[in-house]
């Protein structure tokens, strides 16, 4: 396991019954950033990442 993956577990294991919506994961990222702009980088990657999982050029 990496490190990172802790937030990951921690995340689905407090919240994976939960239903949440794509606008209101975008609020909290956004949230996120403002908070901790040192992350706007790797938050971005992630976002682009996510809003592209579908494209067929990938």
């Amino acid at each position: 396991m990496y490190f990172t993956d802790r937030g990951i577990e921690e995340l689905a294991s407090r919240r994976g019954e939960e239903e949440a919506t794509f606008a209101w994961l975008s609020e909290r990222l956004q949230e996120f950033v403002d908070l901790n702009p040192e992350f706007e980088v790797p938050v971005e990657r992630l976002a682009t990442w996510l809003a592209r999982l579908d494209d067929e050029d990938d």
